[in-house]
């Protein structure tokens, strides 16, 4: 019984592990990819275009991201940068407090789910509200809006993740 405990252990830190690298990777390479791009050391922008290639496939805006080394821009635009925020918010939070917290949302079943996924609205509601016209692409709303959805996602999610900490 005790390999068994210690086995499950084990497969729950590696998910914890891998999704923190994940996590990692989505904070740290769209700042890096600008830096990386306008470097003259013959494999880092490479390594740039990896990251330019991801990020113009996960962000429906990647043209409009912040220019950090003009005229390199970021790989992301800042609603997306803003839900990869969150995220990271959400994970620190859960590191800090353990999951022990009335806000983390998966604790509340079906309720969580439906809380969550009306927080989660906030991204693409403001992305509608863009391409309609009702205004116009702005810093710090598409960051707010994004921020929004990442806490959703992460004070649903970050318990599931990483329950090895309780």
């Amino acid at each position: 019984m005790e390999g068994v405990v210690f086995k499950r252990r084990l497969e729950i830190r590696w998910v914890s592990a891998i999704t923190d690298f994940l996590l990692a990777g989505m904070v740290v390479g769209p700042l890096a990819a600008p830096f990386l791009a306008a470097s003259r050391f013959p494999l880092l922008p490479v390594i740039a275009k990896i990251i330019y290639f991801m990020g113009t496939h996960v962000c429906p805006q990647p043209n409009m991201g912040v220019a950090l080394v003009p005229p390199y821009m970021m790989a992301v635009c800042m609603r997306c940068y803003g839900t990869v925020a969150g995220l990271l918010i959400t994970r620190v939070l859960y590191r800090v407090t353990g999951g022990k917290g009335f806000y983390w949302l998966s604790q509340y079943g079906w309720s969580g789910v439906a809380i969550a996924t009306i927080l989660m609205m906030a991204y693409p509601l403001e992305l509608a509200a863009e391409v309609l016209g009702w205004w116009s692409f702005h810093n710090q709303v598409v960051t707010l809006f994004g921020l929004i959805t990442g806490l959703a996602w992460g004070l649903f999610t970050m318990p599931i993740l990483h329950k090895w900490g309780r």
